[in-house]
């Protein structure tokens, strides 16, 4: 109990010691001591309190008197205060009234301050939205006149410098809301625009790829004048005295050339005149500045891919006229022109490697189309004028810096179909020449008429130039007409070679292969084809003979016409000769094998009609009619020979008289003819006698025979006449000699080996070489008669087959 009296006061101490924010941890401990504390510290409380109070008391009681002598000095200042009142109520009353008109001012005043301070705010606020409305409208404004480039760029501004000034205000939030759309709008519109060009530009192709070839067109025919004026001021250095007056036509040429090319410059439009470009500029600007750069490049190049894919595609018909090949070609260049134009004009958008590759695709396509349609070309003027175009189409695109190397590779395998369609054309030709032909000499009348002929096709003659006129020349209408032919074709084929870029050589060249192609294929398939064909006579035969001789000897005039039109000396190494030769000896051989198979087939015919009765008692003492016949039909035939070479015209005789041999000894050895009378065997002997007579056969002059037909001649009786009025040394002689001549055509086997087959088929076997048996049905015949000599027949060592007797020993 004492112990708790100290610490009650310690805790009274700190308690009045202490701020009353503190007093909580105090008072704690009250509490915390031993059980009842808080009533003994309550009681040591109100003990204290009471000593306070005490001093207190004593205190207020030391100063009372102060305290009195105050109120009373309070008391007395009340009265006055009370006036003071008063008069401070009266002076604020009058100043009151007299400060309500300031007052009123004063509110005025405050008022129009703050209207003017609003005004100010506002004027600022105006300031900073003017422009942004400004803006805004003429961003409409070139929304309305299509200035969608320029109301892009017042976007940006719009976005970046002038909203966010404003951003606090509504119309600013609907303005920020619209801006996207708008640019939405605009990329839509440039779209839309875009494809109306791409539109207009796939219509306009062919007008602009026209317009591009005639300017390339008119561009070399300016260089071509320019280098001919050139070579017309070096020519002027080279002949003066004569090039006063080639000098002023020259210059007049060619300042109207330049005048007319003035002229056409003016007339003919530019790619930029025929089609406006400022929708791709437009877009693409647009798309650059949306950040969609790459989106426009790669929808632009995937929409001209497909129109290129279209414009590659031909008509079916295109092969059919020349104006489908021009279309075509018009609009592939009018294509690729737009596409240069965009490269050069725009920074990417249109690359050097996308355009290569776009014409790389587009020539191969070009290349197959143009294989495929020009196959079906047989028009070689539709060909020539294809060459033309192609020749154009290439130069044109070249001088855009396109390579068109494969297009003159092509132009080369175009040239060969084109060889082609002359070749059949000129097949045409030659056939109706020849069906139009008479086959006979050509008549001339005077030195006009000669001079005429010689203009046309060249002949020389020194003979018949000697002659007077009327006079004939050895070759008929059809000869002048085929070397004219020949000629037209050789300018035909220099048409394609030009403008090519070859050299003189190559054209050259080029040139004797086509003529060489014209003289062994397509000319000496149609001689062949005449001299085949059943209505052309000996007659013609022998004028068709004459006629390839005359052109064989024409080759080397038409290889110096080659050469004078190419500038190429023909003692150049690499240049081709004609083969005209070997095409017309072809035609002459096949000629004369036509004239030896019609002359046999001929006396087949008169030896068919013959009708001996071989069991007459006697001959007619005259030679059978039907051998005579075939005696004059020789004769004349033989006088038409008198124009051809003189070996073939031996020849053709020997091989009708073999023939005629051969078949007189086949009707002898017939195994149908059981007998045979002496008057039929002296019949048959005046038959041969009369083939071996020197009057019939021997008067033409060409081949002398007595004594052919009886190489070993048919013996008769002691008393017959010797044949022909020689004697017997000179006989022998000629006979020596014609036997030297027959053996050239006895080098030829058909008649051996026919003989030799129907020898096998007779079954009849030779003891020797060239030797025979008499059939059994001759032999007692031949036996009957009172012959000094056996007779046997023997073959010709030289012409097989001729009837011949002779002694065996």
């Amino acid at each position: 109990m004492a112990e708790s009296l100290p610490e009650h006061d310690r805790i009274l101490q700190e308690i009045e010691s202490t701020d009353t924010a503190c007093v909580g941890p105090t008072l704690r401990s009250v509490y915390d001591d031993q059980p009842n504390a808080h009533q003994r510290f309550m009681e040591k409380l109100d003990a204290c309190i009471r000593n306070h109070d005490r001093e207190i008391e004593k205190m207020c009681n030391f100063h009372h008197q102060g305290f009195v002598d105050a109120i009373t000095e309070l008391l007395k200042v009340r009265a006055d205060a009370e006036k003071l009142k008063v008069q401070v109520t009266d002076t604020n009353r009058r100043l009151q009234d007299a400060g309500k008109e300031v007052i009123a001012q004063t509110e005025e005043i405050i008022r129009c301050r703050v209207q003017q301070r609003n005004i100010t705010t506002v004027v600022e606020k105006l300031q900073l939205c003017l422009p942004v409305l400004e803006m805004y409208s003429k961003l409409k404004e070139q929304m309305k006149v299509k200035r969608y480039y320029s109301a892009l760029k017042t976007m940006e501004q719009l976005e970046n410098l002038y909203l966010p000034r404003v951003s606090q205000y509504r119309f600013c939030q609907i303005m920020i809301e619209n801006l996207p759309k708008l640019r939405e709008e605009i990329k839509e519109i440039s779209m839309s625009d875009l494809k109306d060009f791409l539109e207009s530009i796939r219509k306009h192709s062919d007008r602009i790829g026209e317009t591009a070839m005639k300017q390339a067109q008119q561009q070399k025919t300016f260089s071509t004048t320019l280098q001919k004026h050139h070579n017309v001021n070096y020519g002027r250095n080279m002949h003066l005295g004569r090039s006063r007056i080639l000098e002023s036509r020259n210059e007049m040429t060619l300042k109207r050339t330049f005048e007319e090319d003035d002229e056409h410059d003016e007339e003919v439009l530019t790619a930029q005149d025929l089609v406006d470009f400022s929708p791709v500029y437009r877009c693409l600007h647009i798309y650059s500045v949306l950040g969609d750069g790459e989106i426009f490049e790669n929808y632009y190049r995937k929409q001209r891919r497909k129109q290129a894919r279209l414009v590659l595609q031909p008509q079916s018909s295109m092969h059919e006229t020349v104006e489908g090949y021009r279309r075509y070609f018009s609009q592939i260049v009018g294509f690729f022109v737009v596409e240069d134009h965009i490269l050069h004009v725009t920074q990417g958008l249109v690359t050097r490697t996308y355009t290569d590759e776009l014409w790389n695709m587009a020539l191969s396509k070009i290349i197959a189309v143009l294989r495929t349609h020009s196959s079906y070309c047989n028009d070689p003027d539709l060909v020539l004028e294809l060459k033309n175009l192609i020749v154009v189409f290439a130069d044109t695109l070249q001088g855009y810096g396109f390579p068109v190397n494969r297009l003159f590779d092509l132009l080369f395998e175009i040239r060969d179909q084109y060889n082609e369609t002359l070749l059949k054309k000129w097949s045409g030709l030659f056939r109706d020449i020849f069906e139009a032909d008479n086959y006979s000499p050509i008549p001339v009348a005077n030195e006009e008429e000669y001079k005429i002929v010689i203009s046309k096709f060249p002949f020389q003659d020194s003979e018949l130039d000697k002659q007077c006129f009327p006079k004939k020349l050895p070759m008929s209408q059809s000869v002048p007409q085929i070397y004219i032919q020949v000629k037209e074709f050789i300018y035909a084929s220099l048409k394609f070679s030009e403008s090519l870029h070859r050299s003189s050589t190559e054209i050259d060249d080029m040139l004797r292969k086509s003529t060489n192609l014209l003289l062994t294929r397509t000319l000496s398939s149609c001689l062949q084809n005449l001299i085949k064909k059943p209505h052309i006579g000996l007659t013609e035969l022998v004028q068709i003979i004459i006629n390839t001789t005359h052109l064989e000897l024409a080759c080397k005039y038409l290889e110096d016409f080659i050469s004078n039109i190419t500038n190429i000396s023909q003692v150049t190494v690499h240049t081709a000769r004609l083969y005209g030769l070997s095409t017309f000896k072809d035609a002459r051989h096949a000629a004369e094998g036509e004239i030896y198979t019609k002359l046999n087939q001929k006396i087949d015919e008169f030896i068919q009609i013959a009708d001996y009765d071989w069991t007459m008692s006697e001959s007619d003492g005259r030679a059978s009619g039907y051998l005579m016949d075939l005696i004059n039909f020789l004769r004349s035939t033989f006088q038409v020979f008198t124009h051809l070479p003189g070996k073939v015209a031996q020849t053709a005789c020997m091989s009708a008289c073999q023939h005629l041999s051969t078949s007189l000894m086949q009707m002898l050895l017939d195994t149908e003819l059981k007998q045979i009378s002496m008057g039929a065997i002296q019949q048959f002997n005046l038959d041969v006698i009369q083939c071996e007579s020197p009057g019939p056969l021997h008067g033409v002059g060409l081949v002398h025979l007595p004594g052919r037909l009886r190489a070993g001649h048919l013996q008769v009786p002691a008393g017959q006449p010797q044949h022909g009025p020689h004697a017997p040394g000179e006989s022998a002689q000629r006979n020596e000699r014609l036997q030297q001549k027959e053996q050239h055509f006895c080098s030829v086997q058909e008649e051996r080996s026919r003989q030799a087959e129907a020898d096998r088929d007779r079954g009849e076997a030779a003891q020797e070489p060239g030797e025979r048996h008499v059939p059994a049905h001759i032999g007692p015949l031949l036996q009957s008669w009172s012959l000094p000599r056996r007779e046997v027949f023997h073959s010709h060592p030289f012409c097989p087959a001729v009837l011949s007797v002779g002694t065996v020993v």
